[in-house]
């Protein structure tokens, strides 16, 4: 079992934020692969379905970001799937606009949302694809960049794209090191 969470804010205003890479990315795979997000559990919209035979589950926390490990740590606990069969999908200040980066553990960095995810399960050993969406201007408030619109330019839909590519590796069955290889 695969069970892949795109971490984002839930609502209509949300929608084309810098924050909300890991929405754009895991509604991407739900459309190609055929899943629809119907259930409403774990504090998170799930798709759910076999994939190549095996089954996978997709999932966006409907708390906010700062607070994505209550949802993590709850389907973790449902589904009852190993840290090595997740992978969790963000933005990333730190990593240059498009740029993508798979990771098999970590420290959370400065996502809020990671490090909510690492303060809930009480480990930083999971995979995880982060989406590079630049540092902000340097007159701009942080908050306001990551909560402002993503502006996607071909850069970013590149790294969008490549993201997207990389979960289907993943649900696909391709170890860690190889999406690795494919992508960073």
């Amino acid at each position: 079992m695969k069970l892949v969470i795109g971490l984002g804010n839930f609502g209509k205003e949300f929608e084309k934020t810098n924050h909300n890479m890991g929405f754009m990315v895991i509604d991407a795979v739900a459309k190609e692969i055929g899943f629809n997000f119907k259930k409403n559990i774990c504090s998170s919209v799930v798709a759910e379905g076999n994939y190549n035979g095996e089954k996978v589950v997709l999932a966006k926390p409907t708390t906010f970001m700062n607070l994505s490990g209550i949802a993590v740590k709850s389907l973790l606990s449902k589904y009852g799937v190993d840290k090595r069969d997740i992978m969790v999908i963000s933005d990333d200040i730190d990593l240059e606009r498009g740029k993508v980066r798979v990771k098999k553990f970590g420290s959370a960095g400065t996502h809020n949302g990671l490090r909510n995810i690492v303060a809930n399960l009480g480990f930083e050993d999971f995979p995880r694809l982060r989406i590079g969406i630049g540092r902000p201007p340097e007159f701009m408030d942080l908050a306001d960049f990551v909560l402002g619109d993503c502006h996607l330019d071909d850069t970013l839909q590149k790294g969008l794209d490549k993201g997207h590519e990389a979960v289907m590796m993943f649900i696909s069955g391709h170890t860690l090191d190889e999406i690795m290889t494919h992508v960073n």
